[in-house]
């Protein structure tokens, strides 16, 4: 029987359920993070470990604090910090999958955005794992409803973000309320200068792994073009009207900009949305679900906002203005081409910008490779369309409602096609639902005139802009 190749999950210390289970869900090999980060995680190291979104590395801390798990303890006895409550919930339900090996491990999620009553009640039934935003996380400690003297393992994730969004304070308050003896693994996409001092205070004698930031070459096409700062916003019209690319994510440095390119792009008749820090929790929500199920066309973000956003099959990433920072522009436009896809990353850059493409070019090893705008001819065929449209259905979790519950009653009780219906997101108190664009109107009314499990339903059409 030949051995296992040496990125085998099989070559690591784990229980014999969990390796089956990653069989079954298809997880054979490491990925790079996962290769470099788990053997000296699972020897109870502390970690830094630098790698970007979608390298796996969610994995590599989710299998090191289920081998820590106890799960006839019922107290929590792992904590992971996340920057935002997208990627919480992402964590959440990865952790979940990779959980399933054990009967009845409980993982909570502690979020801001969500009322704290049914946060107190699901906590009051007690909790192997928390997933959650520091400021909420500490609301708990205080409250005195999250108790962590029991807890192994504390995971720092995308840490960078977490400072860039101020939360250093609360991240040094929940630390001191864990037992000092506890395992700590912080992962970061880049490495600034505050890294170095959150790990001082935080880990002992910390293992460094680190993922080479460079992305298979091939896979991501980057094209430069040359810009005035006047005629910027007026090129992203021009190359989108060239490429159109089915899904794009465009990143602006400033919420200012965001507003700016959404607003002029939505004029232009293109199905474009706005995400940045000063959006309500419920209308981010609502972004986010329309972008992930193919009812808009352009998300326009800033960095920040962006972050722990996780969308498959991106076809092209838009940096309106460079970012200063080369580790930023690497993260950037590693969100496409993705799981061997191809990707296209196009990049405008004025003259003023030039140093920080100079630094992009360094870390990369390659010079850029520039276009001229003249080159660029529209396409025909009008406005970028995207092929969904989101329904809004007023209830969700709370009131029982389950995906299968939308699909039945649109396929079933309505006679559309499964091919008709697209990704169904039920949260707490909401339903979304992606339907072909032809045929929403029509859905929506005859949703309001029927029943979805039995009950009657407030169903919209969400096509206006969110800003």
């Amino acid at each position: 029987m030949p051995s296992p190749s040496p990125s085998a999950f099989s070559t690591l210390p784990l229980a014999a359920a969990t390796l089956a289970n990653l069989q079954r869900l298809g997880y054979t090999e490491m990925t790079a993070i996962q290769a470099a980060a788990l053997p000296p995680a699972l020897l109870g190291k502390d970690l830094i470990a630098q790698a970007k979104t979608g390298s796996g590395k969610t994995a590599a801390f989710a299998l090191t604090l289920l081998a820590n798990l106890n799960p006839r303890r019922f107290a929590v006895q792992s904590l992971v910090l996340c920057p935002t409550r997208e990627l919480a919930d992402q964590v959440t339900a990865e952790v979940r999958r990779l959980a399933a090996a054990e009967d009845n491990i409980k993982v909570v999620t502690l979020t801001g955005g969500v009322p704290l009553r049914g946060q107190l009640a699901t906590l009051e039934h007690g909790a192997h794992i928390v997933v959650g935003t520091p400021g909420r996380v500490l609301d708990h400690l205080d409250r005195g409803s999250l108790q962590l003297d029991a807890l192994n393992t504390l995971v720092l994730d995308e840490a960078d973000r977490m400072l860039d969004m101020g939360f250093v304070d609360d991240i040094a308050k929940v630390a001191k309320q864990c037992p000092p003896q506890r395992q700590t693994l912080l992962f970061s996409a880049t490495y600034p200068e505050g890294i170095a001092q959150l790990a001082a205070r935080f880990l002992r004698e910390p293992v460094t792994v680190k993922v080479d930031a460079q992305h298979a070459g091939g896979v991501i096409e980057q094209r430069w073009y040359e810009v005035a700062d006047r005629d910027r916003v007026d090129a992203v019209g021009r190359l989108l009207d060239h490429f159109r690319p089915a899904t794009t994510l465009a990143f602006c440095n400033t919420r200012l900009r965001v507003r700016e390119v959404a607003a002029w792009l939505q004029s232009r008749g293109i199905q474009a949305l706005a995400l940045h820090g000063d959006l309500e929790q419920r209308d981010r929500d609502q972004v986010l679900v329309r972008f992930a199920n193919r009812s808009c066309s352009v998300l326009v973000a800033t960095d920040v906002a962006a972050r722990g956003l996780d969308i498959a099959s991106l076809a092209c990433v838009l940096n309106v203005d460079v970012t200063p920072d080369p580790e930023v522009h690497i993260h950037r436009i590693g969100r496409t081409g993705r799981a061997g896809e191809s990707g296209l990353a196009l990049n405008l850059a004025s003259m003023d910008e030039m140093g920080a493409v100079g630094r992009i070019e360094q870390l990369q090893g390659q010079e850029s490779v520039w276009h001229p705008l003249g080159e660029l001819t529209p396409a025909d065929g009008g406005p970028l369309v995207p092929p969904m449209t989101t329904l809004h259905l007023q209830g969700g979790r709370k009131e029982k409602i389950r995906p299968g519950d939308v699909l039945g009653a649109l396929t079933k009780d309505l006679g559309y096609t499964r091919e008709q219906v697209g990704k169904i997101d039920v949260n707490e108190f909401s339903t979304y639902v992606a339907v072909e664009r032809s045929i929403a109107q029509q859905v929506a009314a005859r949703l309001n005139a029927g029943k979805v499990k039995g009950k009657s339903v407030k169903v919209r059409v969400l096509d206006d802009a969110v800003d």
